[in-house]
């Protein structure tokens, strides 16, 4: 063996298009892809086989560790020994049958890649496709004409040089695993006839992984067409009532995969399951005691067999293998149940952290809104207090410019008779040409006139627009005196008048 420092630049060409192909696979390491092909004889099927499913134990190392003696202990402490252990439990050896590993198998045709020419090169190659197709009849019409001559010919090339490599001559064409399985049925059914054994419709590969998820086996069969047995196994065998009763059973866990050696994936079975004779049939199961993803051949059936014998090798073999598969199905229920209490406890502190979560946005969400009524209210009695501020500031503002009551002798005098919203009466005199708005701005500071002196010190205060509160208005007949429409004193109550204050709700219309 290569020492396990071999490069990429020191392989073959061969062995490094194998290293490729592996590493593309399997998404391993250069520096560990390298010793498992050599272990493998730079086998990538083997190789991927053995990544996958584990590796089985060295025969070369294991037939050279059987050749070295074991120990030979000396008498007396052989007899000490019978005696200390005589009354004991005796060690025994391990009587656990050895199983030859099974790979996974994909089918690999020869023609399963196609390589597309570029354009621009069909195009440059096109006249001589065209000399070739126009040279190729000419040489068919020749050896149409003369026929010796082509045999002739190859007789001479056939003695003279040997094929590099066999060539596929049944004429099958290469299809994938699905459609090879559907052509093996429809032609078993058209050679055999219709029966009750269901075939796995895909290929070897998804059914190897099927029976390794699912704990069950699997039974191969390897049919060849040119064997003269095969006819004679099939109608007297496999299809005899035993046989297909014992292998539809579903206590017996039976995945049913047949081939035919015809195709490339059948083939390349057989030469995986060691096939010998034909026909064939194996039993694959999962071995856990070799490793936890191991697949193993625990049974082969070679040659042609009585359906008792046959059905006697396939219960033989299951009932032997089926505690162990018992055991690793508990163990893999155990697993899924213990996994399920841990999603459900998950999910459990999912919930909880979800709806404790909830709860805090929720008393966040009180509290912003509690908060955010706080500030309203608020900001609702600063402007309150702001708007009475601005009120007194304009109303001692306002009585500054209102001018003295007029005397009673002169002319164009107006006397209006108001009885205030406090229920007082106030009789003054009014000039006739004043504006409507004097005679509002006096009910509006009557209670700062009628008090202390007005302080020449007041100003207007800034940014405040002032809205009477409150409309004038005679009793009978009733009429309101707003202040649209810019009329004097004089023009809309005449020499005199008697007026009612009556103050309007925010729901009624400004004067």
């Amino acid at each position: 063996m290569a020492d396990d420092d071999v490069g990429p630049s020191q392989l073959s060409e061969s062995q490094q298009e194998v290293l490729g192909t592996f590493t593309a696979v399997t998404n391993q390491e250069t520096s560990a892809a390298i010793p498992l092909l050599e272990r493998s004889q730079w086998n990538v099927q083997i190789a991927i086989a053995k990544f996958f499913d584990g590796e089985a134990p060295d025969p070369v190392e294991e037939a050279r560790a059987s050749l070295v003696p074991p120990p030979v202990p000396p008498a007396i402490s052989s007899r000490q020994e019978t005696l200390m252990n005589g009354f004991s439990r005796s060690p025994r050896p391990s009587n656990r049958a050895r199983f030859d590993p099974t790979p996974r198998i994909v089918p690999q045709p020869e023609n399963q890649y196609v390589y597309r020419t570029p354009f621009i090169l069909t195009l440059f190659l096109t006249p001589f496709n065209l000399l070739y197709r126009l040279f190729s009849g000419s040489l068919r019409i020749f050896a149409y004409l003369f026929p010796f001559l082509p045999r002739m010919v190859s007789g001479l090339a056939g003695s003279r040089a040997q094929p590099r490599r066999q060539r596929d001559t049944t004429g099958r064409r290469p299809l994938n695993s699905q459609d090879t399985a559907a052509r093996f049925t429809r032609e078993f059914e058209e050679e055999y006839g219709q029966h009750e054994l269901t075939f796995f419709p895909d290929g070897y590969a998804q059914a190897y992984d099927l029976a390794k998820k699912d704990l069950k086996f699997l039974l191969v069969v390897l049919l060849s067409p040119e064997h003269d047995d095969t006819s004679t196994f099939v109608r007297s065998t496999l299809l005899s009532p035993e046989a297909v009763n014992y292998i539809n059973d579903p206590q017996n866990r039976i995945i049913l995969w047949a081939g035919s050696v015809q195709d490339s994936e059948a083939y390349q079975v057989s030469n995986a399951l060691n096939c010998s004779k034909f026909p064939f049939a194996a039993i694959v199961a999962h071995t856990p005691d070799d490793s936890s993803r191991s697949m193993s051949t625990i049974a082969r059936i070679s040659g042609l067999t009585s359906p008792a014998a046959f059905v006697a090798r396939l219960r033989s073999a299951i009932s032997q293998h089926s505690a162990t598969l018992e055991r690793a199905r508990a163990s893999r229920d155990e697993q899924q149940a213990t996994r399920n209490l841990r999603e459900e406890q998950n999910s459990a502190y999912e919930r909880s952290l979800a709806q404790d979560r909830q709860r805090a946005r929720q008393r966040r969400e009180e509290e912003e809104a509690r908060s955010r009524v706080e500030r309203e209210e608020k900001e609702k009695a600063e402007a309150q207090e702001r708007a009475i501020r601005n009120l007194e500031q304009w109303r001692r503002w306002r009585a500054q410019s209102i001018p003295p009551e007029p005397s009673a002798s002169g002319e164009g005098i107006t006397r209006v008779s108001i009885r205030m919203s406090s229920g007082e009466r106030v009789v003054r005199k009014f000039r006739a040409e004043a504006d409507m708005e004097e005679l509002y701005a006096f009910v509006e500071c009557y209670s700062i006139l009628s008090g202390d002196p007005v302080s020449s010190e007041a100003s207007e205060p800034q940014g405040y627009k002032h809205i009477y509160r409150f409309r004038l208005v005679s009793p009978m007949p009733r009429m309101v005196y707003g202040l649209a429409g810019g009329h004097t004193i004089g023009n809309k109550i005449g020499r005199s008048g008697n007026l009612l204050v009556e103050s309007i709700d925010e729901d009624d219309e400004d004067v």
